[in-house]
């Protein structure tokens, strides 16, 4: 697979909440931050958004807004309303006054996503897109919009599970748009994918990363000297191009781990290690701790009713 497609894999996002969101009159509220990648649809109407201390962002019907990992903010009718705390809920909400037909509608909530990997994965990742309606009309992410709009006005049967795939395809629609968009100001995978050259060295890991690669194979893909690849490498991804690649080997090996379906020797194989020992020898030196009780520990913590050993 490319490394966008590996990378919302491993992710595995599903649609945790997605519930209206809706408001009339003067409402302000705000939010922690939390750990876990948010969204807003806006369905009708305007508000604004404001992120951390960022300067505030008007919203509009058929603006769509990502978040990779949500930052504390607060959503409001306008400008200078003030603003209540308020908690995550898994059910419809609805601000200011309770009576009358809503001024501003929006699906909002947040994705789950597998939690061994995501600071890795998320790092990777521009921490917020905004599409506004008049970029994403007449697109693919567009198309996807309306289908998810026109089902978040029926009451067919199989509602929610529909909005839920919907969802899930307009996260990966929206990296893509960011992608293909040309947004600058991306950091990370995107901003690299937008890069021929660091595209392609990115393309090349991915494809085999079994291959004992070395910095001086990787400049000769990237077209580059192996110094200047090197320090271009390391300003879009933040690390040397033979530390992501063995970041990127052992988040492979942690999900395979979780399945339990392969041996160490076997999982060593495929991601590029001489033999199970180096591979334990590598995960213990990253992690504090050896295959083994990796996944004892993340399998007992995921099982009801058992708690994960310190």
């Amino acid at each position: 697979m490319d490394p966008l497609s590996d990378i919302v894999t491993l992710l595995r996002p599903r649609a945790a909440i997605a519930k209206p969101i809706c408001g009339r009159g003067q409402w302000g509220v705000r939010y922690k931050s939390y750990d876990a990648p948010g969204f807003t649809l806006v369905l009708t109407g305007e508000a604004w958004l404001t992120l951390g201390d960022r300067e505030p962002l008007p919203i509009s019907e058929g603006d769509f807004l990502l978040l990779p990992t949500t930052p504390a903010f607060s959503l409001c009718s306008q400008l200078g309303a003030p603003c209540v705390a308020a908690e995550p809920l898994a059910k419809a909400v609805r601000y200011g006054e309770q009576e009358g037909e809503p001024e501003f509608v929006a699906l909002g909530g947040s994705f789950s996503i597998e939690s061994v990997n995501a600071p890795l994965l998320l790092a990777l990742l521009p921490d917020a897109i905004h599409i506004p309606a008049l970029a994403g009309r007449g697109t693919r992410f567009g198309r996807v919009i309306e289908l998810l709009s026109e089902e978040c006005g029926t009451d067919y049967p199989g509602k929610e599970l529909i909005i839920q795939r919907l969802m899930e395809t307009l996260l990966v629609e929206a990296l893509r748009w960011d992608l293909i968009g040309n947004n600058t100001a991306s950091a990370g995978l995107l901003n690299g994918l937008r890069d021929p050259a660091m595209a392609r060295v990115l393309r090349s890991i991915h494809e085999d990363v079994r291959k004992r690669w070395t910095v001086a194979d990787l400049a000769g893909i990237a077209g580059m000297s192996r110094s200047g690849f090197a320090a271009r490498f390391n300003e879009i991804f933040g690390c040397a191009p033979i530390e992501y690649l063995a970041r990127w080997r052992i988040a492979i090996a942690k999900q395979a781990l979780l399945s339990g379906a392969r041996s160490l020797e076997r999982i060593a194989d495929e991601i590029g290690y001489e033999s199970a020992s180096a591979f334990s020898a590598a995960f213990s030196k990253r992690l504090g701790c050896s295959p083994g009780r990796f996944a004892k520990r993340h399998v007992a913590s995921a099982a009801p009713g058992i708690s994960a050993p310190s």
